[in-house]
């Protein structure tokens, strides 16, 4: 089976999008399928065609130019007939037997039309709405034109792709709000590939002595600084009388456009000497920064986006036995079974984290070694890439051109 899917952006860009669509395509191929890879003019690869990245064969799309390109609303409409127009030329190339759009919505609209004039099924992920991203990235307000214009189109499309898979529930009954029928939405969750991770990494002795937290019990984060991360509650709770008077530090691994105001708030009440900037390290040393955390925290911010999506971060700690925190918010609880696996916490309340990270700072060991081991066994069993992967077996199978409902081409 040839899957030709359609992405906003891929390696060598990093990012929660590209990671999963790695691991996707591993599987995919494990299970003797084709996956054919496309990316948007978002990639910004200039004017390369195609480019061999980490063992993969990525089709590129060129971005508009011209002056109409640099404006908001018709820029993306420019953006939408250049994905239309080289996922028409690679279907008549690469022949392939489905059409897999991953979100936005700017991927699934210029593929659903080739779909239909190719007569192929298409297939369309979703795995956060635009339009909420938009918001938390400041370049929309929910519910101005902009937004709506976003949820209708993405409605449109939702409503006619042959089959809609998703990360998680939240999403899923989202969907299913706009008017989908459940029966035609599939969760295909985020997960962790297990044999990568270890469980008793030991402590560099060299890196820890390099960042000042020899003799200190470490909250760590590792990912993007993104304002719905809520990385200023962390940095506050740092501030808390009840962590000042104990060996506390904060290490934050990675960058993103929070990071200079992360920086200034830590100046400003003063423990920028218990917040530890790194910078972006390389994916392939992120495991040495992992093994100084004592406790990972994921201080999420109570907003749509975080209500709905389920982050692929606290897998990832759970994968190696870490201790995790996270805020109470509807996309951890999907992952985090309080007391059992993690510890939640009351959102955007510095006090809460703070008193979250003493309690278990104090726990009894035994209490923590159980809720490590617990972590871990609810990844091997139930966040595996290998077993997400195998969901899209009967999505794939039961589509093929002849099978397209009426409905769904009007």
């Amino acid at each position: 089976m040839r899957i030709l899917h359609v992405l906003d952006h891929s390696a060598p860009l990093h990012s929660g999008y590209t990671f999963r669509t790695l691991a996707l395509i591993r599987e995919q191929q494990k299970r003797g399928w084709e996956p054919l890879l496309m990316t948007g003019p978002k990639q910004q690869s200039g004017e390369r065609l195609e480019e061999e990245v980490e063992g993969w064969h990525f089709y590129r799309t060129p971005e508009p130019t011209g002056r109409v390109a640099r404006i908001p609303v018709l820029g993306e409409i420019a953006i939408g007939r250049a994905i239309e127009a080289r996922l028409g030329e690679l279907v008549d190339r690469l022949k392939p037997d489905v059409i897999h759009a991953h979100s936005p919505v700017l991927n699934g609209m210029p593929a659903l039309r080739v779909a239909r004039r190719h007569r192929l099924p298409l297939v369309y992920e979703v795995r956060a709405f635009w339009e909420d991203a938009a918001v938390e990235h400041g370049t929309s307000r929910e519910g101005d034109a902009r937004y709506r214009a976003t949820r209708t189109a993405e409605t449109y499309v939702l409503k006619r792709a042959d089959a809609v898979t998703t990360i998680c529930a939240g999403l899923r009954d989202a969907i299913v709000e706009r008017g989908v029928s459940p029966a035609r939405v599939t969760i295909i969750p985020n997960a962790v590939d297990v044999e990568r991770f270890t469980t008793d990494a030991l402590v560099d002795d060299s890196l820890e002595q390099a960042l000042g937290l020899a003799g200190q019990w470490v909250l760590g984060f590792a990912g993007s600084f993104y304002r719905y991360e809520g990385l200023d509650l962390a940095v506050r709770a740092m501030a808390r009388p009840e962590i000042r008077e104990r060996a506390f530090k904060l290490l934050l691994v990675g960058g993103g456009p929070e990071a200079d105001h992360l920086k200034a708030l830590a100046d400003e009440l003063g423990v920028a000497d218990r917040v530890v900037f790194t910078g972006r390290v390389p994916h392939e040393e992120i495991a040495r920064y992992y093994g100084l955390m004592d406790l990972l925290v994921f201080p999420r911010l109570r907003h749509r986006l975080t209500e709905l999506v389920t982050p692929l971060k606290p897998l990832e700690a759970m994968a190696q036995a870490k201790l995790v925190a996270a805020s109470d918010v509807g996309g951890h609880r999907e992952l985090i079974r309080a007391d059992e696996t993690g510890f939640l916490f009351e959102p955007e309340s510095p006090q809460a984290l703070a008193r979250c990270a003493l309690d278990v700072a104090d726990s009894e060991p035994s209490r923590l070694a159980r809720m490590r081991a617990n972590g871990r066994r609810f990844v091997e069993n139930e966040r595996t890439w290998a077993r997400s992967v195998a969901a899209y077996s009967n999505v794939y199978e039961s589509l093929t051109a002849d099978s397209l409902s009426v409905s769904h081409s009007q």
